[in-house]
């Protein structure tokens, strides 16, 4: 069976693998300029309507490849990101026994569940239903998934080296990561506990902002079966419904930014798949969120490097902001400075109003696809996700077509959230660890440098070395003053300047003390 499903699944993705090499191959050589936008979106839609027919696991597939820039050119991410895992539902005859095998007979737990469901995702179904007259969803474990996807992965294990490799040979060294990153991902997916625990995680943090989340009913959860409180609404995209009920929509896009950008940079643990079927709108205006099978989590280190990143975008310190992308992983050693620092300027200046009916978010998006397109690296899974979340949210954005500045509403969620001391201590961190490894290349040349003097000492030069001698000890002395002084420019530039300043008065001083 295994091999008759491989080459299927390698003849069905081949002109996919095909369409894709050429694709990438060209948007590489032009850094994604003067391309047919149309004809990239055509051959994305193919793929995306490939791994809807080969069934759940390459759905998934699709939609975690999605926030894959390191792979993908942009358009085929913006395709990908749209794709909603709506296929038939199994019948209700073989939901059945999962649901009552795990929680008890139905007609004895609940008052009741419609066999019929509101939604058939590719790993599990939703149906609605009553306990103890409070209306319930119950999300059931698709039956029988755990024995296709495992299936599909011994497939996946096979073709999917193969074909990244073909895409692009520099693509193999980070294949298997890459694999792995998947497969982690659609296990955590399958386990309706850790979706549970991060439901409630992020119902805790989020308590304070202008949202619902639904509670979760325990007692009738297990590993194959979340059961959860009904809560209806507005789909986010439906403009029509939701100017109906008179909801203020750029506040609406506003909001969504301020949920999910807070969730990234205050508390680290992230939805990380806000399509338009997992958002929807109570008729007073506040945001509801479903589905927490997909999410992110930050470790602090990169928690607050992206807040610096961000932190630098609203200050428009295209050097700080380029220091931020290279500690975060998404540039490679060999990066060209001059290069990404002036695309960084070109985007804050997008950012900060110059093209103000771009979405400012996209042009960071695009300039950090075409450096990972160009050279190919192990992109972390989180930054990863955090790359869709905030690829899907623009999607949003565009749907509603308000005004709307994306750099005015982060500059508050690092007021609001008190975030920009992080920023700035982070900031000082950074600046005094590239200092001290100045001073460690400083000191590891010291032997040498005073080999050098000793074979070029003489009498005659002595008066000389002591006249050199206090003139370096100075500028010792002044350099020390006025690297301290830039660093602490950042969080006092009074302080700051009058530092520098000094430094310059004491070199000044060495110098005509030196003259005599």
């Amino acid at each position: 069976m295994s091999t008759t499903r491989t080459i299927q699944v390698f003849i069905k993705l081949l002109p996919s693998i095909f369409a894709l090499r050429k694709d990438r191959r060209k948007w590489v050589k032009t850094e994604g300029k003067d391309i047919d936008l149309e004809k990239y979106r055509k051959n994305a839609r193919k793929v995306l309507n490939t791994f809807i027919s080969l069934g759940p696991v390459y759905i998934k597939l699709g939609q975690w490849l999605s926030s894959r820039a390191d792979i993908l050119p942009q358009p085929y991410l913006e395709e990908l990101s749209k794709l909603q895992d709506n296929v038939p539902s199994a019948p209700f005859d073989q939901v059945k026994p999962i649901i009552e095998h795990d929680i008890g007979l139905i007609k004895e737990k609940f008052d009741y569940i419609d066999p019929n469901p509101i939604s058939g995702a590719s790993l599990g179904q939703v149906y609605r239903g009553r306990i103890s007259g409070q209306e319930i969803v119950v999300k059931v474990k698709r039956p029988g998934i755990e024995k296709i996807v495992e299936e599909d992965l011994q497939v996946l294990k096979k073709i999917l080296p193969i074909a990244l490799r073909f895409v692009d040979p520099n693509l193999r060294y980070s294949a298997k990561a890459i694999l792995s990153q998947f497969i982690e991902t659609i296990h955590e997916e399958m386990d309706y506990t850790i979706e549970s625990s991060n439901l409630k995680k992020i119902k805790h943090d989020m308590m304070k902002n202008n949202m619902v989340i639904p509670s979760v009913y325990d007692e009738y959860s297990s590993k194959n079966i979340l059961t959860m409180e009904y809560i209806p609404g507005i789909k986010i995209t439906n403009v029509e419904a939701l100017n109906e009920k008179g909801i203020d929509r750029q506040k609406l896009v506003i909001d969504v930014h301020k949920v999910f950008f807070t969730m990234l940079l205050r508390h680290s643990l992230f939805h990380a798949d806000p399509h338009p079927g997992n958002i929807s709108v109570t008729d007073d205006g506040k945001l509801i969120l479903y589905d927490y099978g997909m999410v992110g989590k930050l470790d602090n280190e990169t928690r607050l490097r992206l807040i610096r990143l961000y932190l630098a975008l609203v200050e428009k310190d295209p050097p700080r902001t380029v220091n931020a992308m290279a500690d975060l992983g998404m540039l490679t050693p060999d990066f060209n400075r001059t290069v990404i620092e002036k695309g960084i300027e070109l985007a804050v200046g997008a950012m900060h109003g110059k093209k103000p009916d771009e979405m400012e978010v996209q042009s960071l998006m695009e300039l950090a696809n075409k450096t990972m397109s160009k050279f190919p690296f192990i992109l972390p899974k989180n930054l990863a996700l955090y790359m869709r979340m905030a690829s899907i949210i623009e999607g949003i954005y565009k749907t509603h077509k308000v005004d709307f500045k994306f750099v005015k509403v982060l500059r508050e969620i690092l007021e609001e959230e008190n975030l920009i001391k992080d920023a700035y201590i982070e900031e000082l961190k950074y600046s005094f660890q590239r200092f001290a490894k100045s001073i460690d290349a400083t000191i590891s040349i010291a032997p040498e440098l005073k080999k050098f003097i000793d074979e070029n000492r003489s009498i005659q030069l002595l008066n000389a070395k002591q006249k050199s001698n206090i003139l370096l000890s100075g500028s010792i002395l002044s350099s020390a003053i006025f690297v301290g002084s830039s660093i602490l420019y950042t969080s006092n530039e009074n302080m700051g300047i009058i530092g520098m300043l000094g430094s310059l008065v004491i070199m000044s001083i060495f110098v005509i003390f030196r003259k005599h």
